[in-house]
């Protein structure tokens, strides 16, 4: 059976319906394509690409750009960068079609990025509601100390950061993927859905954790999470991996983890 990149991507868009502006295009690769092996990955780094290539793939979904920036045309600010034009030369001399799937998959019912995090943690029974940036989590008896130790243990994390009271009990919480815990989409959350609690991929940090600060100054039980965004992301692709495998069973698939980008010292 023969399946191409146009197959595959038709797809993967599908779900979300036909959008306005968006990020979501083949980057390399041509749609008649026929696809020998399929890699997800959060970002399509230099590893995973060669990575891919070794194991007989020639179709990359990749929730994040290849250059360094959430928009395409930055690489042409860099075309003279060695770093750029080595990755660009290994993408085509390997013969890469590379897909950037960022909006489609977060405008899928619910998003695709956040039910992936939340099967990551086994929340889907304390998950009461989706909104289209955030998942409303309702637990019992819990602190925001064992909330964060509980996802560092699903996650695989080594660290996670705090803002606010560990101690402070937690009912409910809000999960931001992503870029999506600035103070515009986080902070006005903790009053609209009464939440103890915001896990968020990352944000500014002058913005949400800053004001999680001053409310525990003047006594208000508030707390944020910040996983980091490749660790608040990454399971979502893995869940994309398999649901890949599952529509396309004679194709192999598989999803590709990076390390984390940061080393703590």
């Amino acid at each position: 059976m023969r399946t191409t990149v146009g197959d595959v991507v038709a797809s993967l868009t599908g779900p979300a319906g036909q959008l306005g502006q968006t990020v979501d295009e083949l980057l390399f690769g041509e749609p008649e394509t026929t696809v020998t092996g399929i890699v997800t990955a959060f970002m399509p780094t230099q590893r995973v690409l060669e990575e891919a290539h070794a194991a007989g793939a020639n179709l990359v979904i990749a929730h994040e750009g290849p250059f360094y920036s959430h928009h395409a045309g930055f690489a042409k600010t860099i075309e003279d960068d060695p770093v750029y034009q080595a990755k660009k030369n290994f993408i085509l001399e390997a013969g890469l079609a590379i897909y950037r799937l960022h909006d489609h998959i977060h405008r899928y019912r619910p998003d695709g990025i956040a039910e992936g995090l939340i099967e990551a943690l086994d929340w889907a029974r304390f998950t009461v509601r989706h909104l289209p940036e955030a998942a409303i989590i309702e637990r019992e008896g819990t602190t925001v100390r064992a909330v964060a130790e509980e996802v560092k243990r699903r996650l695989g994390l080594s660290v996670v950061r705090v803002s606010g009271d560990l101690d402070a009990p937690c009912r409910r919480i809000g999960l931001l993927v992503g870029y999506r815990g600035g103070g515009a989409n986080a902070i006005p959350l903790f009053e609209q859905e009464r939440l103890d609690l915001v896990i968020c991929g990352e944000g500014p940090e002058w913005e949400t954790p800053e004001y999680v600060r001053d409310a525990a100054r003047q006594g208000r039980a508030r707390a944020l999470i910040v996983l980091g965004h490749a660790e608040s992301e990454a399971a979502g692709m893995r869940l994309l991996a398999r649901r890949l495998a599952a529509a396309f069973p004679h194709i192999p698939v598989r999803c590709a983890d990076e390390e984390p980008v940061f080393t703590w010292i």
